[in-house]
Formats: C-alpha cells, sequence, structure tokens
C-alpha cells in the first residue's frame, strides 16, 4: 500500500510523488545497470547512540540508500540469499532490484553489480505495462519467486533459479475470498513454510487489512498438506506489510501504522509456526516496537537468513517515490 509519511506528520500535506508520464514513458525496457550509493548509520535510536538492543533484537547497522535511476524506490518485497550476499528487492511498480551486497564487520557497507529490470508477465509484456503492476510481496524459495499483487489480488510464480529477471509470471489460483479483497489493501506479505514443518513447501500470504481498524486480516495457505483460510489478529492500528519464516517454523510478522501528524510506526511480532493451519486465528508477541525516534520510514520488506549461527533479519522502506522519504535498509540480529 502507498502512503505519504515525512510532510503529512509535518502537518504539511504533503503527497507521494511518482514518476511524470513523460519521464515514464522515456525509460527503455530492459535490465539496466545503476549504481547504489549508501550513508551509514550505526545508531537506530539517534537520541540514545549507545544502545543496541531493541526489544528481542540486535541493531547490526543501517543505510539510507539512493540509485542513480529514476526507477529506483518503491521497494515493498525484500529476499537475501542464504549467505546473505544476493539481495533481491521488487518495486511496487513492477521492477526487479537485483545486486550483491558487501558486508565489513558484520554489516553491509556497500552494493556491487546492482541491475535494474521490469517483471515480465506470462507474454514477456513487463507487469507495469498489464493490470497485474501493484507487486507488494516477495519471497524466494527452492528456486522459485512468489510475489504478491494488490489490487488484482493475485499470487504470480517465476523459476528464478532457471531464467531469474528474465522468467515470466504464472498465476497461481487463490480462493475466491482472496478477490474480494479491499483494493489497496490486498497481499502485502508472503512466503514459504520451510522444510521440517507439517505445512513445508506451502506459500503462506497475508493481506495488509481485510476488515476494519483493529479487525483481523485475512490469511490463506496455498498447495501443501492443508491449504486454506486463516486470520491474523491485529493490535494498535498496526497493518501487515510482510512476513519472513525463521528456520525454526515461526513466523515474523513486520507491521505498520500511520498517522496523520504522527507518522508512521514499525513493529516485528512472532507468531509460533505450529499455530499455521487453517481456520486459526494467529498472534504472537512482538520482538521490536519503533516510530520516528528511531531510524525507520515506511518498512514494508523483511527477509531472514542465516550467518555463521546467527539469525539475520533484513528490512527495506518504500519511499512512494518521494523526495520526501527515504529508503531505508535495516539490519538486526534476533537473540
Amino acid at each position: 500500500m502507498r502512503l505519504t509519511r515525512r510532510g503529512v506528520l509535518l502537518g504539511l500535506g504533503a503527497a507521494s510523488f511518482g514518476l511524470p508520464a513523460a519521464q515514464a514513458q522515456s525509460i527503455e525496457p530492459g535490465r539496466r545497470e545503476l549504481t547504489i550509493s549508501v550513508r551509514g548509520f550505526d545508531a537506530f535510536e539517534p537520541r540514545n547512540p549507545g544502545k543496541s538492543r531493541f526489544g528481542q533484537l540486535n541493531f547490526r547497522g543501517g543505510l539510507v540508500l539512493r540509485g542513480d535511476h529514476p526507477r529506483f524506490g518503491g521497494f515493498s518485497g525484500l529476499w537475501r540469499s542464504r549467505n546473505g550476499v544476493d539481495l533481491v528487492a521488487i518495486t511496487d511498480n513492477g521492477f526487479w532490484l537485483t545486486t550483491k551486497t558487501v558486508s565489513e564487520k558484520g554489516r553491509i557497507v556497500r552494493f556491487e553489480q546492482a541491475e535494474l529490470g521490469p517483471i515480465l508477465g506470462a507474454s514477456g509484456r513487463p507487469l507495469h505495462r498489464s493490470r497485474y503492476f501493484d507487486t507488494e510481496s516477495l519471497t524466494i524459495a527452492d528456486g522459485v519467486a512468489y510475489i504478491g499483487v494488490e489490487r488484482t489480488h493475485d499470487v504470480l510464480r517465476f523459476d528464478w533459479s532457471r531464467d531469474g529477471v528474465e522468467a515470466r509470471a504464472r498465476i497461481v489460483p487463490v480462493p475466491r475470498e482472496v478477490k474480494r479483497l479491499p483494493s489497496n489493501r490486498g497481499l502485502e506479505a508472503i512466503g514459504v513454510v520451510p522444510a521440517g514443518q507439517p505445512l513445508a513447501g506451502a506459500v503462506v500470504a497475508i493481506a495488509e487489512r481485510s476488515g476494519g481498524e483493529d479487525e483481523p486480516t485475512l490469511g490463506v495457505i496455498i498447495g501443501g498438506r492443508q491449504p486454506g483460510l486463516f486470520q491474523v489478529r491485529r493490535h494498535g492500528g498496526f497493518d501487515i506489510t510482510d512476513l519472513a519464516f525463521l528456520p525454526g517454523g515461526d513466523m515474523l510478522l513486520l507491521e505498520r501504522w500511520y498517522k496523520p501528524l504522527r507518522g508512521v510506526g514499525m513493529r516485528i511480532r512472532r507468531v509460533p509456526g505450529a499455530s499455521l493451519r487453517p481456520g486459526a486465528m494467529l498472534d504472537g508477541p512482538s520482538l521490536i516496537e519503533a516510530d520516528l525516534g528511531q531510524e525507520i520510514d515506511n518498512m514494508e520488506g523483511l527477509c531472514v537468513h542465516q550467518e555463521q549461527g546467527k539469525t539475520v533479519l533484513t528490512l527495506i522502506s518504500d519511499d512512494n517515490f518521494s523526495f520526501l522519504q527515504r529508503t531505508v535498509l535495516l539490519e538486526f540480529e534476533l537473540g
């Protein structure tokens, strides 16, 4: 879901800015190399620079990212490889970002071999030129990429291991209840249940908000041994923006609230993997909660990987292509 952040919280009523039509039309299709510049920060809470633990997470480091291409930004889904080197993100208007991370002392310091390319539909036509343009969530598992699309409320499947960014979308059937979701509050979160779990291999997708304020939101289990629907409790005005599975099977939910004049907030909850099943009402404790007192923006992407026995969470923000917002990338350790 697109939202405005900094201008409104200051009472300026600022709007989100996309690419001007003439500029968008001038951008050639196909993969394009780009340079990502970074500005790092060591303190997640600027007023308390010595603090490194927040809730159940330890802050590793953060970056503000800028790309030298007009399509850079709007990141709503995120994935990193098992060793953390390869990073893939999607924009909320139908583009892949692929790059390699370079880390020093346990934190990302720069990016190499960065490319942007259009996500392709079944016919080879870019999604940003189709009704499937609103790409909001991403996961890659066992060589297959899955993307959740808002407005049309679809799940798309890509043969990532074979074709990478040249892969073409195939539609994954979803229950009719998914198709009835509110237009701009669809499948913001998607993941694949890890091996060793009762629902291993199933695709799990959750709507940002399918009901009213603090009403539960709809989730769906696609494939696997027990496909079906479930619900997720919502608290404190938070909406779901992404999910990621821990190796042991528990599910992490990235959440966000937005309020005029107050700005944005972020929370991550941990849901026991054993509770995931059709008909369930999922809930779980908070691992971290943050607002504009910390270095966050409109946090929409979350992924998990293991690094030297440590569980690393990486988050990315959607800047809505607005000069008033930032693309922020955060790394935390669970423990």
